[in-house]
């Protein structure tokens, strides 16, 4: 008597599972290539092309060194403690300005935001202080504060201050009239609507805010440290070109660039977690 298999695996599934698993991982590794060259390709096609062209002659390498040139002076700026001096001292004038803002910024917007008689007063001096370029100011901060950390800070303030400030009026101005309406029908106050209804709605357009200072506050910090500091990412950019230390000014660029993506990164992070309702598909 004959044993009929398909009989046993009518569908086929004893024996062609296993051929079916490795075209599966197959497929699922090739969407996640897809996905990966379609959001980094282009990038990475820029840093292939900057190393060849630098390795074969095609740029000047004196000015545009290879990049294993430029990761080697970062590692061993790093490995040698060179670097982490900058770093720390960097993070310390960066990260004080930016919290001042976030302390002064947030409940200042919130607080115009719903106050219509406060913002029409302030307004007006609000955007002449946003449109006036906080470089342009920072000769003025040295003659009132001293060539030393309170103008570098002041001045990284004074830029990061606006996103924040700015992001949280429109969040608070943004919130849909009808859902005040009806916390108030149901009787809440006007602290359980602000604390239930405002501040929650606002979040998000804060959190725009926070990132776009976070951006900001790098790039002040390079300019406040190439005037009279002798520590930081910033000064070792200026420190590196003026010793024509072409990969160690690389070195340093890349690094805020990093950091620079690193607080982006958290504060995405940070969002997701608090306004977990406002994310798709939530």
């Amino acid at each position: 008597m004959s044993l009929d298999v398909t009989s046993i695996f009518p569908t086929g599934l004893g024996l062609q599972g296993g051929d079916r698993t490795p075209s599966l991982l197959a497929s699922r590794v090739r969407g996640m290539l897809r996905q990966f060259l379609a959001r980094y390709g282009v990038i990475l096609s820029f840093l292939i092309l900057w190393q060849v062209s630098s390795t074969r002659g095609w740029v000047n390498p004196a000015v545009f060194p290879p990049l294993d040139l430029i990761l080697s002076a970062l590692w061993n700026g790093i490995a040698s403690g060179a670097l982490l001096d900058d770093i720390a001292i960097s993070f310390q004038r960066s990260g004080i300005a930016f919290v001042a803002a976030v302390v002064v910024g947030i409940p200042l917007g919130l607080f115009m935001g719903q106050i219509r008689v406060v913002e029409q007063a302030l307004d007006p001096i609000l955007q002449l202080f946003r449109q006036t370029s906080a470089l342009a100011l920072y000769p003025v901060f040295i003659l009132l504060l001293g060539l030393g950390e309170t103008s570098k800070v002041f001045v990284i303030f004074w830029a990061t201050l606006f996103p924040i400030l700015l992001a949280t009026i429109g969040g608070v101005k943004e919130v849909d009239k009808k859902l005040i309406e009806m916390a108030r029908t149901y009787g809440a106050g006007p602290l359980t609507i602000f604390r239930r209804v405002i501040l929650p709605a606002s979040v998000p357009a804060i959190f725009v805010g926070l990132r776009l200072s976070a951006t900001t506050a790098l790039l002040l910090l390079i300019a406040a440290e190439m005037i009279g500091a002798n520590k930081g990412i910033g000064f070792q950019v200026m420190n590196a070109q003026y010793n024509f230390q072409i990969p160690l000014m690389f070195a340093a660029i890349l690094l805020l660039a990093l950091l620079g993506l690193t607080a982006n990164a958290l504060l995405v992070l940070l969002q997701r977690r608090l306004c977990r309702w406002s994310q798709p598909g939530a």
